[in-house]
């Protein structure tokens, strides 16, 4: 394993929340807007693990919002980086939706966000 594997390895971040009534919409369901705050927080703690750089969000791609997620469930964020360029990467994040009083648990929403590493005058820099 490189370098720059072992640091994606090293680097994967998760986070665990529970769907409360403040963060739902008029169905009862995560707000996407929520939805997108989370994926963007995590997929950003992921990006600064990696590199140990200060990174900024330049773009979101393609937000999958696969299945609906209820008020009273237990979401886990699974960030990973799957693509790394000179001056920035990508970070793919996966949020599952699991029942709190049974073990059933599925992909509900995916989409990837790319950060770029920059430097103390916020110009891009390697970030590795």
């Amino acid at each position: 394993m490189n370098n720059i594997d072992e640091l994606i390895e090293k680097s994967e971040t998760r986070i665990f929340k529970a769907v409360f009534p403040n963060t739902t919409n008029h169905y009862e369901t995560l707000f996407g807007g929520t939805a997108l705050q989370l994926m963007d927080e995590v997929s950003f703690i992921c990006a600064t693990r990696f590199s140990r750089k200060k990174v900024v969000t330049i773009s979101s791609d393609k937000v999958d919002f696969e299945k609906p997620i209820p008020e009273g469930t237990i979401v886990e964020l699974i960030a990973k980086v799957s693509e790394v360029g000179r001056t920035s990467c990508t970070v793919k994040v996966d949020i599952f939706k699991e029942d709190m009083y049974s073990y059933d648990r599925e992909k509900a929403v995916s989409g990837s966000f790319k950060f770029v590493a920059i430097d103390n005058h916020k110009k891009p820099t390697p970030i590795v």
